[in-house]
């Protein structure tokens, strides 16, 4: 890909972790841009959003899926006016990757809303029929040579897994069935790793082709993709998307396709990028050693949003 010197942006919608809605609730209610959103997500859903994620169980339910898309969106939005984010790349890492197919333009807003709330659906219908006993496993400070001899010896004993996230040479996300986690997290620890959480649903394994399959026909097929007005890059192999097919190719192999963090970082670079924005609620992808080591990042999320800003001509 041809690069040219002048410095570029990229802004990043991150993957989902665990939130409440009180981590949240003050943003979306408060902020101008959060405010419009979710009045505009409730009319596309039929229902109040904020008063269904204040209720709600469950750190991804269907309620606390569309919350996330509109909060990142909203910071987009928001970092765009307030910071003078300008971005000329995208990316957005498992959950965000519907953030970034609506900001990039490929997803009609009311479109990305509902196909977030169907698809959280179908999920969890899908994962209260098939792999009960699936789930991911993060965990950070093991380099790739020894969770190698980890994965090894459960290929010994025939043990089910799969990688579903890179993130950093020593960051790493694993499903696997749930009768085996216990002794994967000792392993872990014994080799100086640290678990961090198990989640579910679990994430990013071949092993999910239903689930792939029923989204496509059940989900995705109702719904219009347009050509990005903005380049997205893959999270699973940094390729540089541009046609409405390929976008929509993204979002439905994220259900059965490792993230790569790695690949995205490495896209960045040959593009040009020097900043990043993480336009969302994050504790990872704009943290994590191999995006501080080479991007200036500006971390939009709801805390930074909240706070008083000085206009320009007052003391």
């Amino acid at each position: 890909m041809e690069t040219d010197a002048r410095p570029r942006t990229a802004v990043v919608f991150p993957g989902m972790g665990p939130s409440q809605y009180a981590d949240v609730s003050r943003f979306m209610l408060v902020n101008p841009v959060a405010r419009r959103l979710v009045a505009a997500a409730g009319e596309a859903l039929g229902y109040s959003l904020v008063d269904r994620y204040r209720e709600a169980e469950g750190d991804y339910s269907e309620y606390a899926q569309v919350a996330f898309l509109v909060n990142c969106l909203a910071l987009a939005e928001w970092a765009r006016d307030a910071l003078g984010v300008e971005p000329e790349l995208c990316a957005g890492p498992s959950f965000g990757g519907k953030a970034a197919a609506a900001h990039a333009g490929t997803l009609a807003f009311p479109d990305a809303v509902r196909l977030t709330a169907r698809l959280a659906r179908l999920m969890e219908d899908y994962f209260g029929r098939e792999h009960r006993d699936a789930v991911t496993l993060s965990f950070v400070r093991t380099p790739e040579p020894a969770l190698a001899e980890i994965l090894a010896e459960m290929d010994e004993r025939g043990e089910w897994y799969d990688i579903a996230c890179r993130i950093d040479e020593d960051f790493h996300m694993v499903t696997l069935r749930e009768g085996g986690l216990e002794r994967m997290q000792a392993r872990l620890r014994a080799v100086g790793g640290l678990p961090l959480y198990s989640m579910r649903p679990p994430l990013h394994s071949a092993a999910f082709a239903g689930l792939r399959r029923r989204a496509e026909e059940e989900v995705f097929a109702d719904f219009h993709f347009a050509d990005p007005k903005l380049p997205v890059v893959s999270d699973h192999d940094g390729s540089v998307l541009t046609s409405a097919e390929q976008v929509r190719t993204l979002l439905l192999d994220g259900i059965v396709r490792a993230l790569r963090w790695p690949e995205v970082v490495a896209a960045f670079k040959e593009a040009g990028v020097t900043r990043v924005c993480v336009a969302g609620p994050d504790s990872l992808f704009g943290r994590v050693g191999i995006t501080t080591a080479n991007f200036d990042v500006v971390a939009a999320n709801p805390r930074l949003a909240m706070q008083p800003r000085r206009r320009t001509g007052t003391r």
